[in-house]
């Protein structure tokens, strides 16, 4: 089929419509269900943020489209059940965000970014009052979120009614008591795991504490944390296999010496 005379959104909304056709569609595209395609569309998700933390404009482009069009097979599928289309999709959510930023689209005077911060969520806050449903202030964050994206809405949420330190130092205080709680669990003459578990989980929640008060979103720190570790390491293997060693052949204090020198070398 030709998409010249299609802008791009109507191109894909084509070609999605021709893949679900059930004379001469693709059989795989066919047997999707929105259920199934759940793993395909997180998947998507963390290579869009693999190619945006690389850079590569192409690659983000392509990334972006492989996301997007996770997003208008969700719309095929809800439309062939006549639930709602890709159009009330894009509708739905231009609308809220009209509904959200009073500021920009109403009659708001709200500037500053804490004004705004706070509006957003009163605005949030408000929808989900309206909503049938649990009266808690964590309610409409999914159980199976990513635990440490999990970790920083409930505690956003309860900082947004009130629960939470103003100021620093006191977040800082409270990663040194956690630390010393897991020391106290590892000096123990019989281990407890599930209790050690339970204090290491304190710990990196108030991890995550401490990178929302800092303004640093966590999952990216850790991220880059990630890649800066492989590239590190991969660049000690480089050296090893120039004289034909492997990590493995090295004693630890042999290879916290290469370390620190690729460190230098960064």
């Amino acid at each position: 089929m030709s998409n010249s005379n299609f802008s791009g959104t109507q191109a894909l909304l084509k070609v999605m419509q021709r893949l679900r056709d059930p004379n001469g569609g693709c059989p795989w595209d066919l047997k999707q269900s929105m259920t199934s395609l759940i793993p395909y569309t997180i998947e998507e998700a963390y290579e869009v943020a693999a190619a945006i933390t690389e850079g590569n404009p192409d690659e983000i482009k392509d990334e972006l489209g492989d996301l997007l069009f996770q997003v208008v097979f969700y719309g095929q599928l809800a439309a062939e059940q006549q639930q709602f289309t890709f159009d009330q999709i894009a509708q739905h959510t231009a609308d809220k965000l009209i509904r959200r930023h009073p500021h920009v689209f109403g009659s708001s005077t709200t500037q500053t970014d804490e004004e705004i911060k706070a509006q957003w969520e009163q605005i949030k806050a408000e929808e989900r009052a309206e909503k049938e449903g649990s009266d808690s202030v964590f309610h409409g964050i999914p159980d199976n979120l990513p635990s440490i994206l999990m970790a920083q809405k409930l505690q956003k949420r309860a900082a947004n009614v009130g629960f939470d330190w103003p100021t620093i130092a006191p977040v800082i205080a409270k990663i040194h008591e956690e630390i010393a709680e897991v020391e106290e669990e590892l000096a123990k003459s019989e281990r407890d795991q599930q209790a050690l578990e339970a204090e290491i989980g304190d710990v990196l929640f108030a991890v995550v504490n401490l990178a929302r008060h800092a303004q640093v979103n966590p999952e990216h720190a850790l991220r880059r944390t990630n890649v800066k570790f492989k590239q590190r390491f991969q660049a000690i293997e480089k050296r090893l296999a120039e004289n034909d060693q492997q990590p493995a052949q090295l004693s630890l204090d042999e290879l916290e010496a290469h370390w620190q020198a690729v460190k230098v070398e960064d």
